[in-house]
């Protein structure tokens, strides 16, 4: 696997030597544009899959890079301390097919730092998991069964819904990992990971950034078996 280093300055010490997360973020900007648009911000991720597949190196592993923002994911706050991000570029940010190079590279890459560091296929999120009411990112188009058919992530067999007594919204989407402060937030986020059918497309990117859930979201209840068949799959891997 070739990467190619391109260093970002804005990158700190990480507070414990742990990594244990890996944030998948897509960004509506080539991996050499992302880069400038980074440093600009004064942000930074670990690693560009670019539009060709190409992968960038921008932060050391064992530093900690500025990508999750304000973040929360199984009770653990602050997921840029033991976190690595992974932009992926994407002009429709996430909403439209990625591009099969692109996907081959993420999953080379993604099994290579999951090997290097034991990461639990638990801890294998969306940037729009851990902070479901600020991003949209990488989108309703990102491949999660796809990657989890890898060996990147999880995804559920919905005969495991049975399995699940509960049938609590807020409570079962706490179980996974989510952040319920905001039900409509967490519950949306959770839609746009396993079932971006029930997410409404939107051709406004900035739009879309500016307001990544509709406030007023609840669950569709036909869809309930889809929430407790894969809060089996999370608990099981726990």
């Amino acid at each position: 696997m070739k990467i190619i280093h391109d260093c970002l300055p804005d990158f700190n010490e990480r507070p414990q030597n742990k990594i244990d997360t890996l944030v998948f973020h897509c960004s509506a900007h080539s991996a050499k544009n992302m880069i400038d648009v980074l440093r600009q911000k004064k942000l930074s991720t670990h690693y560009i899959v670019d539009l060709n597949g190409d992968i960038y190196q921008t932060v050391e592993d064992g530093k900690r890079a500025w990508h999750a923002g304000v973040s929360s994911w199984r009770g653990v706050q602050n997921i840029n301390h033991t976190s690595i991000g992974i932009e992926i570029s994407s002009p429709s940010l996430g909403q439209d097919l990625y591009d099969d190079k692109q996907i081959k590279s993420l999953l080379e890459l993604s099994l290579m730092l999951i090997d290097k560091y034991k990461i639990l296929p638990t801890n294998i999120v969306a940037h729009s998991d851990i902070a479901p009411t600020r991003k949209p990112d990488p989108g309703i188009a990102f491949p999660w069964k796809t990657l989890a058919e890898h060996g990147v992530g999880i995804w559920y067999n919905l005969e495991d819904a049975r399995k699940v007594n509960s049938d609590n919204v807020a409570e079962l989407l706490l179980k996974i990992g989510y952040d319920i402060t905001d039900l409509a937030a967490a519950q949306y986020a959770f839609c746009r990971h396993f079932l971006p059918a029930v997410v409404k497309k939107e051709a406004d990117i900035e739009e879309l950034e500016k307001h990544p859930y509709p406030e007023d979201f609840v669950l569709p209840s036909d869809f309930l078996p889809v929430l407790q068949a894969c809060c089996y799959s999370f608990t099981a891997e726990s």
